[in-house]
């Protein structure tokens, strides 16, 4: 069963709750366990669109790693880390400095750092001649020793646990449980390390160490360390902390979902409060798409009996590129 692990008072005066998912007994494979963690999922996605998931099966070990390698990146000299400027190659590859990214246009820009790589691809992929900037070349930088092999690996295991999911998602809608396994076969990943710096006297008012905003495409798989600040919107408009627990993934369903299912599933926003711990704040967050050139469209069980969805079919690929200029100031 799904535990309500964090019950918080909106600051509309309300209460909601964040589901802690154990995704174990699907994995274990049986039809009707995997059926009953597919309707966790469902009561997730129709309220919040947000769950954190136990029992996924990723090492320990890895994840350790994971944070140990995002430390000693950002630690590096500002110079060495600017040799692999992503800001300058026109795609979501390489460092981002501090503020780069506005993710709530309009507002002041955005108090992290991060590094993003995705998909290993070359200049003869159709993705790559495509100008899909999120499936362009990598940036690797020298330091931290094995900083390639280990982002490399930890993202073959993101892309096993986002199939695994939309294997149960497509059973939460009454689908074939792989409905979506074709589209999955070469799936788009972003993987990235973020770091939120303590915030600096003198930050501009209001400055949140992530703008609220919706996630771009299907799937998000997060890690946060134990420095808190991820908040969720509530459904009365007020704003409910997802704080780290030991052992689980944060999973929000990202723009194209409520297209798939015509609004039952939610994508919804969320945000960074800016970081006044006094320590360093790291997360990791992994966005899973279908292969670029994926429709999405209304599934077939979410289809109105008018026949006419609320919202038109995309292309996932290029919505995805349309945001990404858009909250780099490109567009």
């Amino acid at each position: 069963m799904a535990v309500a692990l964090h019950e918080t008072v909106s600051d509309a005066g309300g209460t909601a709750s964040v589901p802690v998912i154990d995704l174990q007994p699907a994995l274990a494979g049986a039809a009707a366990e995997r059926k009953q963690v597919a309707r966790e999922i469902a009561d997730a996605c129709k309220t919040l669109g947000f769950f954190y998931i136990a029992g996924h099966a990723v090492p320990d070990d890895l994840i350790g790693r994971h944070f140990e390698i995002a430390e000693q990146f950002f630690a590096l000299p500002i110079d060495e880390k600017m040799r692999i400027d992503g800001t300058k190659s026109g795609a979501m590859r390489g460092y981002e400095p501090v503020a780069a990214q506005t993710l709530d246009v309009g507002t002041a820009p955005d108090l992290k750092e991060g590094y993003q790589m995705g998909m290993e691809v070359t200049e003869d992929h159709r993705w790559f001649k495509a100008g899909m900037g999120k499936t362009a070349i990598n940036l690797w930088p020298e330091r931290p020793e094995g900083f390639r092999d280990h982002f490399e690996a930890y993202s073959e295991q993101m892309i096993g646990l986002a199939r695994e999911l939309m294997q149960l998602i497509s059973l939460s809608l009454d689908l074939p449980e792989d409905y979506f396994d074709k589209p999955m076969e070469t799936p788009m990943l972003e993987t990235r390390i973020l770091h939120y710096p303590p915030k600096p006297a003198g930050a501009p008012k209001g400055q949140l160490g992530a703008g609220a905003h919706t996630d771009w495409g299907m799937l998000t798989l997060l890690l946060q360390n134990d420095v808190g600040g991820l908040e969720v919107a509530g459904p009365d408009g007020g704003w409910i902390p997802a704080p780290p627990v030991p052992g689980t993934f944060v999973v929000n369903m990202g723009d194209m979902v409520p297209i798939m299912t015509n609004g039952l599933y939610k994508s919804n926003s969320h945000r960074v409060q800016s970081n006044t711990s006094g320590r360093d704040r790291y997360s990791a967050p992994t966005f899973v798409d279908p292969d670029y050139e994926t429709r999405i469209a209304c599934v077939p069980s979410c289809m109105p009996a008018s026949g006419e969805p609320l919202y038109p079919a995309t292309n996932i690929g290029d919505h995805v590129q349309a945001m990404f200029d858009k909250t780099y100031g490109k567009g």
